[in-house]
């Protein structure tokens, strides 16, 4: 999972990045279109919709995001599929809320 970003505005939305997808197993990969501004629950959709909602959930998920990102894409994500999300620090397994 990747972006591209500073592309020419495009489309009806004016579209400015591209979310990159790639499937290691398929060497296949999708580019979603979206803005360089899109929150990460602007992500998790895009993710939800296009990537899990028309294949599956993948068993890996590779990015290079900063930490605080990733804490919101997979809390967003979590909020869209359902179930609550715990995390854990490395060497204390107390749940934090």
């Amino acid at each position: 999972m990747d972006w591209v970003t500073g592309l020419v505005p495009g489309g009806k939305e004016n579209f400015n990045s591209c979310l990159i997808i790639g499937n290691r197993f398929s060497k296949s990969m999708r580019c979603l279109a979206c803005h360089k501004e899109d929150a990460a629950m602007d992500t998790a959709l895009l993710f939800w919709n296009n990537i899990i909602c028309t294949c599956e959930v993948p068993k890996i998920i590779t990015g290079d995001r900063d930490p605080n990102f990733t804490y919101e894409f997979w809390t967003n994500l979590y909020e869209i599929i359902g179930p609550k999300l715990a995390f854990s620090t490395v060497y204390h397994l107390k749940k934090m809320d």
